[in-house]
């Protein structure tokens, strides 16, 4: 996935900010289950990505809002602006810090309790996101990440979900070891590496009458393209890169075979060492003489450093958001399917 700078430098370069504030953002001591996001909000992140988007360019910001009880309210947000490697001298952190020291002084809450990202076809299961948003729930405990995916709202439903990490994933991360023993004894797999945490738009009365009145004037001609079957392209794409994610996992899977093969190749090797040794110790003290002394096998034999495990994880993780999104499909254009022909038979 491309992206203009995706990772800890980009989504948790304001952590130096986010620290200072992060008792204030954990008022409430227990998990967070549900995400209140303002309508504004959602409106800022679409526009965002409208203006700045452009095909498989991801757009991130920052998420501002406060925590009540076991509710991450989220009021306000702010982009992280495009800039190139040229802007040496960009200073991300002082950015952000200069963002919300504006908004609290116009009044507006400047809390930090998040990021979002835009996402191309459900790509957006990688390492670093997986660092980013790491960085930031070590940081404030109830920051979650929002991925809103304009290709599934372009299709008439607004795509927009909420992801924390697990506990689990945290504590290995927290440890930095992602060996294979480490990932089984923690007993994680790509199942149990995110949580969805269910989100809930909230608008004032005002802004709902208002949308009332644009559904009245909004053009039935308008509401018939959404059953438009179009979406074989969508479809198309999104086999492809599950394909691509099937391919990386199949050169995953060889290169863990090979350290297997390899654990076992040094397996026997230290087998038929010790055998020698201890004939050599046999044939020594027949002959009245001292044996050999011991020696680390270890440092003789290095163990092969096994392959790190978390990225085939991400890999599987993602392969499993592709299923999905083809499997959403289908049944949306099932659901057109139905819906276009009783309109069909209501007009006839």
């Amino acid at each position: 996935m491309a992206s203009r700078k995706e990772g800890p430098g980009a989504a948790g370069g304001g952590f130096g900010a986010a620290k200072g504030k992060g008792k204030a953002a954990a008022a409430g001591d227990s998990a967070v289950k549900q995400v209140q996001i303002d309508g504004l909000v959602v409106l800022k992140i679409i526009k965002h990505y409208q203006e700045e988007g452009q095909g498989n360019e991801v757009v991130q910001g920052v998420l501002l809002g406060l925590v009540v009880d076991d509710r991450l309210e989220i009021t306000n947000c702010f982009p992280f602006p495009q800039h190139t490697e040229d802007d040496a001298d960009f200073d991300e952190v002082q950015y952000q810090m200069e963002m919300m020291r504006s908004l609290r002084h116009v009044n507006i809450d400047h809390l930090h309790v998040g990021w979002y990202q835009s996402t191309y076809y459900g790509s957006f299961v990688t390492r670093a996101l997986l660092d980013s948003q790491f960085s930031y729930q070590h940081a404030i405990e109830e920051s979650v990440v929002l991925i809103y995916d304009p290709i599934k709202t372009a299709q008439g439903s607004l795509s927009l979900k909420a992801y924390r990490l697990t506990p689990k994933l945290m504590e290995v991360c927290k440890e930095k070891d992602f060996s294979p023993e480490a990932l089984k004894k923690a007993n994680i797999a790509y199942e149990n590496m995110f949580e969805e945490v269910p989100i809930v738009i909230k608008n004032s009365y005002l802004i709902n009458v208002m949308l009332w009145e644009l559904e009245k004037k909004s053009a039935v001609a308008d509401r018939h393209e959404l059953l438009s079957l179009a979406s074989s392209n969508h479809l198309g794409k999104s086999l492809q890169l599950l394909m691509d994610r099937v391919d990386e996992m199949s050169q995953d899977i060889v290169k863990y075979n090979t350290y297997l093969r390899n654990v076992s190749k040094q397996q026997q090797q230290k087998h038929q060492y010790q055998q020698r040794r201890q004939q050599e110790n046999i044939q020594r003290q027949s002959r009245g003489e001292p044996p050999l002394p011991e020696e680390d096998i270890n440092k003789l034999f290095k163990p092969p450093q096994p392959p790190p495990r978390m990225e085939s994880l991400l890999i599987a993780g993602q392969i499993n958001t592709y299923c999905q999104n083809i499997k959403e499909f289908n049944a949306q254009n099932l659901g057109k399917l139905f819906m276009a022909q009783a309109l069909q038979d209501y007009n006839n």
